[in-house]
């Protein structure tokens, strides 16, 4: 549970978002600023920055070949990982209607895994249509977290443990971190 800091925003400019690794490289996105940061990821050394082609910088997740972001709105945008510029953006349904407010990513098993800001879900996202083909209610999870600390606000955080299929979970200033199995 300790802190090992390796790179550090300027925290009165900034405020960080989502992150992903892909091809030797940190990519972090900005809530607000526009700005994206690159790091190496084995020094953590700032190596560049880009644009955010979007108002906010919320989500950040890789396909292996692709950075895909959120920012809060039903899109979800692709960006060439070499010169982020956007390849492609789609629109993420349920049952016909546009799903807002997609937060943090994760790309497990050939689909898009987002939790919904504000909500105690998870939904799976077919990226080939952005159809949801699934929806994980963590609600007991929240309650839990909520029993260690009053201060508990919502799930904000997912992260897919390959070697052991496991999806780590967490929230805003959640005092544990969830270790879950299930159908991927």
């Amino acid at each position: 549970g300790k802190i090992d800091v390796k790179a550090e925003l300027d925290k009165t400019k900034y405020f960080g978002e989502g992150l992903a690794f892909l091809d030797g490289k940190v990519f972090q996105l900005t809530y607000k600023s526009k700005k994206g940061f690159i790091y190496d990821d084995s020094t953590f050394t700032e190596v560049g920055t880009f644009n955010i082609p979007s108002k906010e910088g919320w989500g950040l997740t890789t396909n292996s070949k692709n950075l895909i972001m959120s920012d809060g709105t039903s899109k979800l945008t692709y960006l060439n990982p070499q010169n982020l510029k956007v390849i492609k953006r789609i629109s993420v349904t349920e049952n016909g209607r546009d799903l807002v407010n997609l937060n943090e990513l994760e790309y497990i098993k050939g689909y898009i895994y987002a939790n919904v800001w504000t909500t105690n879900s998870i939904v799976k996202i077919n990226p080939s249509n952005g159809k949801v083909v699934g929806r994980l209610d963590l609600t007991s999870l929240a309650n839990d977290a909520r029993l260690s600390n009053s201060n508990a606000l919502e799930m904000n955080g997912i992260a897919f443990i390959p070697e052991s299929e496991t999806v780590l979970i967490t929230g805003k200033m959640w005092s544990k971190i969830y270790s879950i199995k299930f159908d991927l």
